[in-house]
């Protein structure tokens, strides 16, 4: 057949298997997510029983050592905080994925479990979902376990201590022993509901992402059509692509924010999340508006390995990624300002301002604009006049 003496369509297997070998590499940071290095406050505020004893701090080092001892990169960072306010406070500024605290009557409350009328001591472990719900879920189920694991211990200690004395446990005791130590877990910027398991931020990531590509090609084509007698024309179309862009940008993010909103999902504030979507979509819209002015449809190829790659690690916190794509996939995504962003306006109740992943995206279109504006300096083909001066 004469489809066959194409070179394309014989090598088209290799060049198949090689389009699926990379993309392939998306799946490798999502297949077994590992923690490491999770940063968790651990605030001991006990003050000690009667005796002078302070189980506070012989539960904390224990929980330290034990932590240290799994391995070289463990997966929790404990960082020891002043106070439970003090803890509660880095949590709402994404500091830590989740605290434990101490309380003050611990040493008490652990020294009255063998006496007629215990009373479980209480670890409060606080959960910070909005800051990343997988990462929140790791750190809670890792301290869960330790508390069990040191239940299982005092539990030990309490009856090892009974069958010394010869004592008879009563109903009382017997069911405090049961779990000598109460957990007390509480999510703190909880992700609510229908906002898709906490992953709303990176659910309007690439509806956005696209619809800023397809302008941005839209108008490459169109330009591409056009002859322009000089250089002022094609600064003056640059110009007016930067001011439809800003038009597109409202368009696209008050309307993308009613649409969904319109299909359940939970949005806290309608003004907040539509502008900053607004101001994420016009610098994304100018940074490939630019990088198209200059290199034409082959920017194409970036920005849709920019969604290939990018999409899958937004979802997962820095700390679940490995050393590669942690600090040079994750940290070149322009997209993760727009997830950040979206993150604290959905969880933290913060209000839009000039956060820092605000700036970020203000200053990606800044710099955009001046490489879209200096495009028209770019040397092309013949111009209409030339056209014109060279034509018999």
């Amino acid at each position: 057949m004469s489809l066959f003496k194409n070179k394309l369509i014989i090598a088209l297997p290799l060049i198949v298997l090689a389009i699926v070998f990379v993309f392939s590499l998306t799946a490798i940071p999502i297949i077994s997510p590992t923690a490491k290095n999770l940063p968790v406050a651990i605030v001991n505020e006990d003050a000690g029983s009667s005796s002078g004893e302070n189980m506070g701090n012989v539960i904390a080092n224990n929980i330290k050592s034990a932590t240290a001892a799994i391995s070289e990169q463990p997966p929790i960072k404990w960082i020891e905080v002043g106070s439970e306010e003090e803890a509660k406070t880095g949590l709402h500024h994404q500091e830590y994925y989740a605290a434990l605290v101490i309380p003050k009557d611990f040493s008490t409350n652990q020294a009255s479990l063998a006496s007629p009328n215990p009373v479980s001591p209480e670890i409060r472990i606080y959960v910070n979902q909005g800051m990343n719900v997988t990462a929140a879920n790791m750190a809670q189920q890792i301290l869960t376990q330790m508390v069990s694991g040191l239940n299982e211990k005092m539990r030990a200690q309490l009856i090892a201590a009974f069958d010394q004395k010869g004592g008879t446990v009563t109903t009382k005791q017997a069911a405090a022993w049961a779990s000598p130590i109460v957990s007390k877990v509480s999510p703190v910027n909880a992700i609510g509901t229908n906002s898709a398991n906490g992953n709303a931020p990176v659910t309007l990531f690439q509806p956005l992402w696209m619809g800023s590509l397809i302008a941005g090609a839209i108008f490459l084509l169109a330009k591409n059509k056009t002859i322009f007698a000089n250089r002022k024309e094609k600064l003056q179309a640059n110009g007016v692509q930067v001011i439809w862009g800003a038009l597109l940008a409202l368009v696209a993010g008050f309307g993308f924010t009613w649409f969904v909103e319109r299909w359940g999902m939970s949005i806290p504030d309608f003004m907040d999340i539509a502008l900053f979507l607004s101001i994420a979509y016009f610098a994304f819209f100018l940074m490939i508006s630019a990088v198209f002015s200059w290199i034409g449809f082959g920017g194409m190829a970036i920005f849709v390995l920019f969604l290939f790659f990018g999409a899958p690690l937004l979802s997962f916190a820095p700390e679940l990624l490995s050393p590669f794509y942690r600090d040079w996939v994750m940290s070149w995504l322009p997209m993760r300002f727009l997830v950040d962003g979206l993150r604290e306006l959905f969880y933290f109740g913060e209000g839009l301002k000039l956060n820092h992943p605000t700036n970020v995206l203000m200053w990606i279109g800044i710099g955009s604009i001046l490489v879209l504006l200096a495009s028209a300096l770019k040397p092309s083909g013949k111009t209409n006049e030339e056209l014109i001066r060279s034509s018999p």
